[in-house]
């Protein structure tokens, strides 16, 4: 079947265009960080939702100056170093989740370590509110007809507008909003709702990290390679290699929560 007749522009206000694109990425924004003040109100975590509201600010750095330079580093060096205006021109698309999730890292590092915060207190909060942002990022993926899928021929196929050999492909970006955002939400949701996880710091973080790696390594079998990458073994796909990484630290984060001591409940 054909794409949807979707345009890419959501609005324009005279010369300015803001793309569904942009408004993908900007609502799984604001719903995770409202998500993420709301279950620090709620939950017996010890982060407190100003915490939680400060930290918007250093998430947003996080995902867009790791995302893109992900997307730079790890799948297209090369052609950056030849056109490197483009990697200012992120509204084109071109955000590597790997990149940003270490961006993201990197700022909660910084940020639990000026605050006092504890870590992986305030790492389970995160991970609770990821999957949101990664599904609507899924979503934009597939509006922008990105990272869509190999060839197929099941009755659900689309035909890609920028796929250059015009062929019905696995729409794989819906595919992994389905398992990176609204399963693995489900998955983290229920451990932290329904079970005392939150009184081990790490568990939720930990779960988060393997569900994800594990989402994206089938995904990866539906998603077609990127050309700019050279073959790897075993038919393997870079997003497959950067996945196995964060499914070991998915595991050791893990295994530390669940033999740490629970934390006091604090007072309400």
């Amino acid at each position: 079947m054909p794409f949807p007749d979707i345009s890419p522009i959501a609005l324009e206000l005279g010369p300015i265009a803001i793309r569904w694109y942009a408004l993908a990425y900007l609502a799984g924004i604001i719903i995770g960080w409202r998500y993420c003040m709301a279950m620090a109100k709620r939950l017996p975590t010890g982060v407190s939702a100003a915490d939680m509201d400060d930290f918007m600010v250093w998430a947003v750095a996080g995902i867009i100056l790791g995302g893109r330079l992900g997307q730079v580093i790890f799948y297209q060096p090369g052609h950056f170093l030849q056109h490197p205006l483009e990697i200012f021109m992120v509204w084109q698309g071109g955000m590597a989740f790997h990149g940003g999730l270490l961006g993201v890292i990197a700022a909660m590092v910084i940020y639990t370590r000026r605050r006092d915060i504890p870590f992986f207190a305030f790492t389970d909060l995160i991970a609770l509110a990821a999957p949101i942002g990664i599904f609507f990022g899924r979503i934009a993926n597939f509006i922008n007809q990105e990272h869509f899928g190999r060839p197929a021929d099941v009755p659900w196929a689309i035909i890609f507008n920028t796929d250059a050999l015009q062929v019905p492909r696995h729409p794989s970006q819906l595919y992994e909003a389905a398992m990176e955002g609204l399963i693995l939400y489900l998955t983290v949701a229920a451990v932290a709702h329904g079970t005392r996880a939150l009184r081990q710091p790490g568990i939720v973080t930990g779960i988060f990290l393997i569900g994800y790696a594990i989402a994206r390594m089938i995904g990866e079998f539906f998603r077609e390679p990127e050309v700019f990458v050279e073959s790897l073994p075993f038919a393997t796909t870079w997003g497959q290699w950067l996945s196995l990484p964060m499914l070991a630290v998915g595991l050791y984060v893990l295994r530390l929560g669940l033999t740490r001591q629970p934390v006091a409940q604090p007072a309400k």
